[in-house]
């Protein structure tokens, strides 16, 4: 349990939207939650269940239905400018100014803290430096953001909001626009960053199978508004995790942390094997159809042997034994 007061604490918080007391639309709540310095949490949920806009309203772009919302000891609320020193926010909407450098657009992260002029110190200018270095975007820093990819995009509106220096970061969708490596990154990033610089970080995301292995904490919001938190490996043995993202054709597998497509009425097979070619193997099998079992009494076998250092698989239960040095040999053979 987390000793120090937390850096952002809602009470009682009911999000939604609507104009007048009879077109309010109430999406979840009340909600009682707190983000905390050095952690990263992970918001998820599908999709209409309400994420953005619990993120909107902790954030103070969006008012709360019902509720406070506290900053540490500001206490609730804050002006727009002091607001500035406490939350920076990463929104999903790509910046396409014909004018605007991406050092200038990250030097913007610095306003809150600069005199009124809009002069950057030594330290400003550090700061900037510093937040195009961490999303490697130095090289970047004379580009005109209208010449920049979305993920490129994305990644200097992260440098900006790290220049913001604030106690919390807000993310909306930060991996929407990048292709897989970058996203992994991203998420290793901000999980690095929540550690060393003791920022409260909490990340709106879809990336199911990244959360669960950076965040020290999901909030899990559903579709109905209910909202389930705790550490991830708690969510998934529980259940929870299973609940909320399974569908038919679809399935959460515990043992690996992966979602499962599955491909119908699946056949028995005999996998004999370990280390990684059993792995990938299985994988194979699976999506052909096939369960694989160790069941001894199993008519149709694959048992994986190195020969050189290299697998090979050896097929029996289809006739004679047959001997393959590629997967797609085997899979063939099954399909005849």
């Amino acid at each position: 349990m987390d000793k120090q007061p937390p850096l952002l604490q809602a009470r009682g918080l009911s999000i939604g939207y609507g104009s007048g007391s009879r077109n309010v639309c109430r999406i979840s709540g009340p909600l009682d939650l707190a983000i905390h310095a050095g952690k990263m949490i992970c918001l998820l949920g599908p999709n209409g269940s309400g994420k953005s806009t619990l993120l909107r309203t902790l954030s103070g772009l969006q008012p709360a239905l019902a509720g406070t919302i506290e900053m540490g000891a500001e206490g609730g609320g804050l002006s727009p400018a002091r607001l500035a020193k406490q939350i920076s926010l990463v929104l999903t909407e790509p910046v396409r100014d014909n004018s605007l450098t991406v050092y200038a657009l990250v030097a913007l992260g610095r306003y809150p803290h600069s005199n009124w002029l809009g002069i950057l110190n030594d330290a400003d200018k550090a700061m900037v430096h510093q937040a195009l270095d961490a999303t490697g975007m130095t090289n970047y820093a004379a580009r005109k953001m209208s010449t920049l990819s979305d993920g490129e995009s994305q990644k200097v509106m992260l440098a900006r909001a790290l220049a913001q220096d604030t106690p919390l970061m807000m993310l909306d969708e930060p991996t929407a626009h990048l292709d897989l490596p970058s996203r992994i990154q991203l998420m290793q990033l901000l999980h690095q960053l929540a550690g060393t610089t003791g920022k409260g970080i909490l990340v709106s995301t879809h990336e199911l199978d990244l959360a669960l292995q950076v965040a020290d904490q999901v909030w899990l919001l559903q579709t109905g508004g209910q909202i389930d938190r705790g550490v991830p490996e708690d969510l998934v043995l529980n259940g929870i995790f299973s609940a909320a993202f399974d569908k038919e054709g679809i399935h959460f597998d515990m043992t690996t942390g992966m979602f499962r497509i599955h491909p119908g009425q699946l056949k028995e097979i005999r996998l004999e094997g370990e280390g990684v070619p059993a792995f990938w193997t299985q994988r194979a099998l699976r999506r052909k159809g096939f369960s694989v079992t160790g069941d001894p009494t199993t008519t149709l076998s694959v048992r994986i042997v190195l020969e050189k250092e290299q697998p090979v698989w050896i097929m029996e239960g289809k006739g004679a034994g047959q001997e393959f040095t590629s997967l797609s040999g085997l899979l063939n053979a099954l399909a005849m």
